[in-house]
């Protein structure tokens, strides 16, 4: 999502991740790297985007439980786990290209998209450049303008140098998977500068007719009132027993959750997500 990458980064990588059966997983030529992913399930094509700095395993046990009802697609972004970097900024136009050409290398013509964090920014990125690929988007913890970040994290990126996380146990996590583990200061690099890429998408936002699942904690790094912001974009906050239809996206707010905690909530997640690419809603009194 929004690129709160190198605060959280460390935090994630360190924490365990949930068991899951073993997937499949190989690499293939995308954009001059070899992106490495898995497969794992049978059903629709459901493609998985990881947050910053981490790996698949990194995001725990929703892979496996989605994998329960769909085929999933998750891949690991460049520079990131198994996925070698490539002399090329990280930006999420970039990133977004990726999964494109990672959709077309694979033979995937459109998919059901979920992404978290960095991924969940990237996944509706490619919603934008490449909207004939995402049939519907799941963005847990996103922004759509940096403005919509706590104000704590604004204030945090200008201090973030390569030094915060070289000879961290965030760099030893990071060269359990890497190709070139000499690599991780250029990697870090990129990742810093991804902070202060421009980030302002309200109109591109506001005209995509993608259905959306948005999803965040209370206590998340984006503020409450860009969530709402956010959904309203995409049509929702109007009362639904008034004659009119229910928008195609949806917002969902998980309690005393902060962005790390988000991704962890692997039954809570998925009881908002599974119905969500199903098309099932809750039914009124008046329906």
């Amino acid at each position: 999502m929004i690129r709160f990458a190198a605060f959280v980064g460390a935090l994630l990588l360190t924490t365990t991740a949930f068991a899951q059966s073993e997937p499949v997983g190989q690499a293939v030529e995308v954009n001059g790297m070899q992106m490495y992913y898995e497969v794992s399930g049978e059903g629709e094509p459901l493609v998985v985007l990881h947050g910053a700095y981490m790996n698949i395993p990194a995001m725990g046990g929703i892979i496996p439980k989605l994998a329960e009802t769909h085929k999933v697609y998750a891949i690991e972004f460049q520079g990131h786990g198994r996925t070698n970097d490539i002399e090329r900024p990280v930006t999420y136009p970039n990133l977004a290209d990726d999964v494109a050409k990672f959709m077309d290398a694979v033979g995937i013509e459109k998919a059901d998209v979920f992404g978290y964090s960095m991924g969940a920014a990237a996944g509706l990125r490619l919603a934008i450049d490449h909207p004939e690929k995402v049939d519907q988007l799941v963005a847990a913890s996103v922004a759509y303008d940096m403005s919509g970040s706590q104000p704590e994290f604004l204030e945090m990126i200008p201090t973030m140098v390569p030094e915060m996380f070289i000879g961290s146990p965030m760099e030893e996590a990071w060269k359990q998977y890497a190709p070139n583990p000499d690599g991780f200061r250029p990697f870090v690099e990129r990742m810093i500068a991804l902070e202060h890429e421009p980030l302002a998408w309200g109109d591109e936002v506001k005209a995509l007719d993608t259905p959306m699942l948005i999803i965040a904690g209370d206590a998340d790094m984006v503020t409450l009132e860009h969530l709402v912001s956010l959904f309203r974009l995409k049509g929702g906050g109007a009362p639904g027993d008034m004659g009119k239809p229910l928008s195609t996206s949806r917002l969902a707010v998980l309690p005393a959750t902060s962005h790390t905690a988000v991704i962890n909530q692997v039954d809570l997640l998925h009881g908002f997500i599974e119905p969500f690419l199903q098309g099932e809603t809750p039914k009124g009194m008046f329906e």
